[in-house]
């Protein structure tokens, strides 16, 4: 009796001590759930980047390496991330958006207007973005992006403004953002439309950000430099960067931007980065295939940079790559090449369409319009795009579109007919792209944005969530949720 009596004092006691244990078990690993937050987060917009365009890069990347007699591709970066979902991407008034309302959606969680920048449809109300919501968290904060950082998608995530040609109230809110790292393009209009207001520039540099505009200054950047504004050397006519194709060495790529982001902004309170590639939407919109790929790729050599950082803090690193939209209506398929694709002919076009057209204005004004032959300008056509042998019909594509090329633009033709050939481009640099892309057996249906669903990856802290279909204001809920931010209030403005 006594010894069943100690028996069962000793089995008691063993589950006492197991009830603690497991006790102290489940607090600990509750409370690990708990700080397992995403103390590093990058957002990497691909600004109309959809299915097609990353798999035309991949595609492109496989012919480059000789895989055209043996289909396949060279998965991207951003490919390789183990959570990959889909999202949709409309506006509140249009189902095919365009980037301040998909910019939006993906700042703040809300849905909006198209043309509306981090505010409710009616331009009334501000609506708190992530990047605000990591700063008031302790947070650094960096912006980088490849056209102007007062275009749309950028400025979703630090301004605040009914209309996104708000370009000077848009620059001017950088100023007073208090985030940490402005990179890429410069701001569009630093005077306003009429160039007769305060300089947002000097505004910016009155709030503490030290402006580099070369390459050795931004080289030679380092920690503690306090707040930076760094512009690429070059810049287009929009102030953004240009295409990567045409880039020359005295510049700074996405990527580089990205790798300085994170020695500026790496604490120990962690940094908030949204990297746009903004310029495969604008060769979208040209029908400008290689220069979508090439930018493409340049995106995702920054994608790669931030994965670099992932491998050395994983368990602190949450990285997502979107679209805001797809862009053109870019399909791998044309009917003229049927069943076949010959994406190896693309390695042949060494410019962008923008460079081209600077190539082809050079030539106008060499030259009477009476007297502009095709012929003149079709060494440096083969030169730039080897084409090769044309077909005849192909050859009266850039016939007819080197005539209405060598008018003025107020005599050119208008009609829809004429629309759908060059979509207000440049006519000759379309057709030759046009022709090209076709080719290699890729098409366009549009010079504008579609409604098609939009890819999204991830790798790190909650990268599960983001797998399966759902909407772009959810991007913003999954990463706030990994972030820890979600019960964050934030002043109205």
């Amino acid at each position: 009796m006594r010894n069943m009596m100690k028996f069962r004092k000793l089995a008691l006691a063993l589950l006492a001590f197991v009830f603690v244990l497991g006790f102290a078990l489940s607090v600990t690993v509750k409370g690990a759930v708990a700080a397992d937050k995403a103390r590093y987060v990058f957002l990497m917009i691909g600004d109309g980047m959809a299915l097609p365009q990353r798999n035309a890069a991949e595609i492109y990347m496989a012919a480059s390496q000789g895989q055209d007699l043996k289909p396949g591709i060279v998965k991207l970066n951003m490919s390789k991330l183990p959570a990959q979902g889909m999202c949709t991407t409309y506006s509140t008034n249009s189902l095919i958006t365009d980037s301040a309302a998909a910019g939006t959606a993906l700042a703040t969680g809300s849905k909006t207007k198209s043309g509306v920048i981090a505010m409710n449809a009616a331009g009334e109300k501000d609506l708190p973005t992530i990047a605000e919501m990591a700063k008031a968290a302790g947070m650094k904060v960096g912006i980088i992006s490849t056209v102007d950082i007062d275009h749309a998608t950028p400025a979703c995530f630090y301004a605040h403004q009914p209309t996104r040609k708000n370009y000077y109230e848009i620059s001017m809110e950088i100023a007073s953002s208090g985030f940490d790292y402005f990179a890429g393009g410069d701001v569009q209009k630093p005077t306003g439309s009429r160039k007769d207001q305060p300089s947002s520039i000097e505004a910016i540099e009155k709030a503490g950000y030290k402006r580099v505009t070369d390459r050795a200054s931004f080289l030679a950047l380092k920690a503690g430099d306090g707040r930076i504004m760094a512009v690429n050397p070059v810049l287009d006519g929009s102030k953004a960067m240009p295409y990567d194709m045409d880039r020359t060495e005295s510049e700074i790529t996405v990527a580089e931007f990205t790798q300085k982001g994170i020695e500026l902004l790496d604490n120990p309170r962690g940094f908030f980065m949204m990297v746009e590639g903004g310029k495969i939407d604008w060769a979208c919109h040209a029908n400008d295939a290689v220069a979508s790929i090439r930018d493409t790729i340049a995106f995702d050599e920054a994608v790669g940079v931030a994965m670099s950082f992932y491998n050395e803090h994983p368990e602190e690193t949450l990285i997502v790559v979107t679209g805001d939209h797809e862009t053109g209506g870019m399909t791998i398929g044309f009917a003229g090449t049927q069943y076949d694709t010959f994406f190896d002919k693309l390695s042949g076009q060494k410019i962008s369409y923008e460079a081209f057209d600077k190539v082809l204005a050079e030539y106008k004004k060499s030259v009477d319009p009476k007297n502009a032959r095709l012929e003149d300008i079709m060494p440096k056509i083969q030169k730039f795009f080897s084409l090769g042998e044309l077909k005849d019909y192909e050859l009266k594509q850039l016939e007819d579109s080197f005539a209405q090329s060598m008018m003025g633009k107020e005599e050119r033709a208008s009609d829809d007919q004429t629309y759908l050939l060059y979509g207000g481009y440049e006519p000759l640099t379309i057709s030759i792209t046009h022709i090209l892309n076709q080719k290699a057996g890729l098409a366009w249906t549009s010079y504008a944005h579609t409604g098609v669903p939009v890819p999204v990856s991830a790798i790190g802290v909650g990268a599960d969530n983001f797998n399966g279909y759902y909407d772009n204001t959810d991007v913003f809920f999954k990463m706030v949720q990994a972030m820890g931010v979600e019960g964050l209030q934030l002043a109205s403005r």
